[in-house]
């Protein structure tokens, strides 16, 4: 039989051992992180058409007080008129194919009561201007205004303006 005293001594002396020989190991190296997903592509450049596309296209609309023979405004553009100005829309547009294109200048009072609306068909191939106006005798009350150009049912512009 072997004494108590013995076999403590060979538990503990197992047990420093097993100590001593963890204190000496590095600590096992963190996880590998995951892998990155995959970047997004990088956007493409889109190409620059090779021909201009049919149909017309808005370039402008400006408001004045007078126009001339050829409807173009005569003045400075402006966005304040008087209540017994009329009111002139010169818009421009450019029709690169030989489809005719409605035009059309809804004018509006203090956000949504119709004042006026007008269309003029445009045919002609290349650079165009159609002009639309409103005047009224009695004068137009003061307030906020806003004329909304469309191009064949699309809307291309809003130009707003004062009366004072």
């Amino acid at each position: 039989m072997i004494p108590t005293r013995t076999g403590s001594k060979l538990i503990v002396l197992i047990a420093a051992t097993l100590a001593l020989g963890a204190c000496g190991k590095a600590p096992p190296p963190p996880p590998a992180p995951a892998p990155a997903p995959p970047a997004a592509p990088a956007p493409q450049a889109t190409p620059a058409p090779a021909a201009v596309p049919a149909g017309t296209t808005f370039q402008s609309v400006a408001l004045g007080k007078a126009v001339d023979g050829s409807g173009k405004l005569t003045g400075e553009p402006t966005s304040e008129f008087g209540p017994k100005d009329t009111v002139y829309a010169v818009v421009s547009t450019n029709n690169a194919g030989s489809s005719p294109a409605t035009i059309t200048a809804h004018w509006e009072f203090q956000g949504g009561v119709t004042v006026n609306e007008g269309s003029q068909t445009v045919s002609a191939s290349g650079p165009s201007v159609t002009t639309f106006h409103i005047e009224k005798a009695s004068g137009w009350p003061v307030g906020h205004y806003r004329v909304v150009i469309s191009i064949d049912g699309k809307q291309a512009a809003i130009k707003e303006f004062e009366v004072k």
